[in-house]
């Protein structure tokens, strides 16, 4: 499927690798090809969504970017940005292709479905092996300014500005040529995880292995799953691997961290959850992916509203991205980080004829603009007044192991 859409300049895959959840609505899904497109910078987007989908009615695909941040609250971004993805698009796509259950279905505005079978199927099973070369990845920060940022961040606890702030840095390379489905191919052989995407947007590409769920709608309900905590995994000794799963689901420091943005999403979700619906479904449970055990909590409730807009303005950022309280820790992720988010820690998804949807947070991810061939991969944790900074650095550079194998 990958290796035919790559003929159209926009297109979006979302895998979820064969994880069979119950809460999966596919197994894989692609929109390739556009009738008609979404632009919009932070504003009046989340509105123009609305009215998009409204006047559509079809199946939709698309991203929020972080900088939405600045029409949900009245804030600023002044950082650079290499990768350049607008902060909303959205597009209604000439096919969609849908893999469920055995079963492929295919949905052509012009033309016959058969037809896109017939060139799917002649299509190769897996990418060309282009070899790409020569990614050095730089960092934003050397390991004494990041452990200073944290000293700075941790006095910002202690004086009562906010108690978990979500710190993330870069790391780059530019002047850098890569195959991105290539590229794609290997980081999902590394790291298989259940929020995959592969999207393209004209020269944009994002090379998606994220194991998070923002938000998922069907009918009236909703669900969104934060992770916040992480060990690392051993898969060369099982006690060891276990004993890790073990330490995380039981570590005071990561619950506290958890349970700080569960309550946080709860809250967001009640500002368009009908009275009293808003549930936590889950709360600490643990879940292993290959490179990291993940504490993930689910949130679940009835909603007041069909407004899309409405909706994903309530929920986003995502707490897990950000921190608590939410207005303030954005305000120092842009005081301290030295680039913008852009789609990462934004939302890559889809939304249905009917208005239902489903979309991932944007992390383990490779961004990479094939125009001015600037790569990006960016990797955070959670800052708390106990956290250890030297692990928090750790931690990023575990985060961005199987991106980093992937380039180099």
């Amino acid at each position: 499927m990958l290796n035919w859409s790559t003929r159209f300049s926009i297109f979006c895959l979302l895998d979820d690798q064969q994880y069979n959840s119950s809460r999966s609505s596919f197994e894989c899904i692609l929109g390739a090809g556009t009738i008609s497109t979404l632009r919009a910078s932070a504003g009046s987007s989340f509105i123009q969504l609305q009215e998009f989908v409204e006047h559509s009615k079809d199946w939709t695909f698309g991203h929020l970017g972080y900088d939405l941040k600045n029409e949900v609250e009245k804030l600023t971004s002044e950082n650079p940005n290499g990768i350049g993805f607008p902060d909303l698009f959205f597009f209604v796509p000439e096919i969609v292709v849908i893999l469920e259950k055995g079963e492929l279905i295919i949905g052509v505005v012009d033309g016959s479905a058969d037809d896109i079978y017939r060139q799917i199927s002649k299509s190769p099973s897996s990418a060309s092996q282009s070899h790409t070369s020569g990614v050095t990845l730089k960092s934003r920060f050397n390991k004494e300014e990041y452990l200073e940022t944290i000293k700075k961040l941790k006095h910002h606890i202690l004086r009562g500005d906010c108690y978990e702030i979500n710190f993330c840095q870069e790391f780059f390379a530019e002047n850098t040529a890569i195959d991105p489905l290539s590229v794609y191919q290997k980081l999902i052989e590394l790291s298989p995880n259940p929020f995959s995407a592969f999207y393209k947007l004209n020269n944009n590409y994002l090379l998606c292995a994220s194991p998070e769920r923002f938000l998922k709608k069907v009918g009236n309900k909703i669900i969104s799953q934060p992770i916040k905590g992480t060990a690392g995994r051993d898969l060369n000794n099982k006690e060891t691997d276990k004993k890790n799963a073990e330490q995380l689901l039981h570590s005071p420091k990561e619950r506290s961290e958890n349970v700080m943005i569960t309550d946080l999403v709860r809250n967001d979700i009640s500002k368009v959850a009908t009275e009293g619906s808003v549930h936590v479904e889950e709360l600490f449970g643990i879940y292993s992916f290959p490179q990291v055990h993940q504490m993930i909590s689910t949130v679940g409730a009835t909603l007041a509203t069909d407004d899309i807009g409405d909706i994903l303005k309530a929920t986003f950022p995502m707490g897990s991205m950000t921190g608590a309280p939410k207005k303030r820790v954005m305000e120092l992720i842009e005081q301290y980080e030295r680039t913008k988010r852009g789609i990462f820690s934004g939302a890559l998804g889809y939304i249905t004829p009917e208005g239902d949807f489903d979309f991932n947070v944007v992390i383990r991810s490779i961004m990479y603009n094939s125009e001015n061939r600037y790569l990006s991969i960016q990797a955070g944790s959670a800052i708390t007044f106990n956290s250890n900074a030297s692990d928090e650095y750790e931690e990023c550079l575990l985060k961005i192991l199987a991106m980093k194998n992937a380039v180099t």
